[in-house]
């Protein structure tokens, strides 16, 4: 996988702030199918996405790397809020993390092909197994959601 990052620092840095989202927004969810779903499966499902996730990061470059590279302060696009302080229920909350997470994982996919078809094309099938169980716990969502 390092073949095709080299010396692309922007590269890098998408990478990182990729990994980072996708993983918090599955956390999220995980939370939601814990403690408000009580579900046991869900919860696990999510869990093990997050760390298959983990698992195809071991062709990207050493987190040190990707961290060492990291412009919080800097990023231009730290203060872009918008919709993200609007949340209206459990369920929207569930959506809008499941919505970054599949984005997220669609970045990673397409920077991966720049070192190995492999790690993208396992990003895409966690990608489609995303889809498959965001539609599983929003049915499970709904009526806490529309009796509040």
């Amino acid at each position: 996988m390092r073949k095709g990052f080299g010396r692309q620092i922007n590269a890098y840095r998408i990478l990182d702030a990729n990994i980072n989202r996708a993983k918090e927004g599955l956390r999220v969810c995980e939370e939601i199918a814990r403690f408000i779903l009580n579900s046991r499966s869900f919860t696990a499902s999510l869990k093990r996405i997050r760390h298959k996730i983990d698992s195809l990061l071991d062709g990207f470059p050493a987190k040190e790397s990707l961290i060492s590279k990291r412009q919080s302060r800097s990023d231009v696009g730290r203060f872009n809020l918008g919709a993200e302080l609007i949340r209206k229920d459990y369920r929207d909350i569930f959506l809008a993390n499941m919505q970054r997470v599949k984005e997220s994982l669609r970045v990673l996919e397409e920077f991966a092909k720049l070192g190995d078809a492999r790690t993208a094309a396992g990003f895409k099938k966690i990608r489609y197994g995303i889809y498959e169980i965001e539609k599983k716990i929003i049915k499970r969502l709904a009526p806490l959601c529309n009796h509040r």
